[in-house]
């Protein structure tokens, strides 16, 4: 199984005015979120753990990201990539 899905965190986003102050930073939260959603989405997977999960670049608001997906239920693995390549990667556990 393969997905990819592609998506962008608005400057608006509410996470952003904390996460820091005068240099907003997506938080990995966020990304894990847009994992999830995308799990629900396309597949009707509940993301039930992260495994591990390693944010290897900074994700700057209003930046393009992709999410891919691979592997079989229950485990899969995911890169987040963006411009400049690999932003975030790591495997999660899913339930149908």
């Amino acid at each position: 199984m393969a997905s990819a899905h592609r998506f962008r965190i608005g400057a608006d986003h509410p996470c952003l005015p904390g996460h820091f102050p005068g240099r907003p930073l997506v938080p990995g939260v966020v990304l894990l979120d847009e994992l999830a959603a995308l799990l629900r989405r396309e597949h009707g997977w509940r993301l039930t753990r992260v495994v591990d999960a390693k944010f290897v670049a900074p994700v700057w608001p209003e930046t393009e990201a992709e999410i891919r997906v691979q592997g079989a239920a229950p485990r899969l693995r995911f890169e987040i990539h963006g411009e400049a390549g690999v932003l975030a990667r790591g495997r999660v556990e899913v339930q149908a």
